[in-house]
């Protein structure tokens, strides 16, 4: 009888951890991919690819520079190397990353290399940092595409693909600042042209998924 109780126990152990694994955040995880893209001022970016389907979370740091754990003073002052940029958490089920890498573009000036809108400098220009060489294939289909759908030559299109690079996370006041200071956030990105010259650029697929335009 305790041989038959013990073989019992055991069994639902078995099962218990199998369900346990099937079910782990490691498993649900294994979905997930990452994204290091910038676009001039992060606030933008970040607030712009957090509401898109599919991803999971957007931080705003600093990537491609040669100071550690840089300061936004640092950074602002073109010194490091640094642009700002956002890190993308993404479920690969939901929304591949050619997909996000297509509305990232459609939230950019893809023809500006010395700046984005009102913000100018190194650390504000346009860079797909690929973390290896499928992302690095996707980027530069998407350069492609891009140039196609507003009707430019390859070579006008400024946003640079380099390899993966590390990604600093900013202070904790820039996180989520959209949504925490919205007043200040809606004066600045008005005031900036973004948006005004989104819709020139891009028209009705101006920050959006939309298939190309070819």
């Amino acid at each position: 009888m305790i041989r038959k109780k013990t073989s019992v126990f055991l069994f639902f152990m078995v099962m218990l951890l199998t369900i346990n694994t099937f079910f782990s955040p490691t498993r649900v995880n294994a979905l997930d991919e990452e994204a290091i893209l910038a676009g001039g001022c992060f606030w933008c970016l970040e607030h712009d690819l957090e509401g898109v389907p599919g991803v999971l979370s957007v931080e705003s740091g600093y990537s491609g520079g040669y100071v550690d754990r840089p300061s936004y003073e640092q950074v602002s002052s073109q010194r490091t190397g640094h642009q700002e940029s956002v890190k993308v958490s993404f479920d690969n089920e939901e929304i591949s990353y050619a997909n996000l890498l297509r509305i990232y573009m459609r939230n950019i000036d893809p023809l500006d290399g010395e700046g984005q809108f009102c913000d100018r400098g190194d650390s504000y220009r346009p860079v797909i940092f690929a973390r290896d060489d499928e992302q690095q294939r996707q980027a530069i289909l998407t350069i492609a595409n891009a140039a196609k759908e507003i009707a430019h030559p390859v070579q006008d299109i400024k946003v640079v693909v380099e390899n993966n690079a590390k990604f600093w996370l900013a202070e904790d006041y820039h996180q989520d600042f959209a949504e925490r200071n919205s007043l200040k956030y809606n004066f600045y990105r008005a005031s900036c042209g973004r948006d005004y010259r989104l819709d020139r650029l891009w028209g009705k697929r101006a920050r959006t998924g939309d298939p190309w335009q070819q």
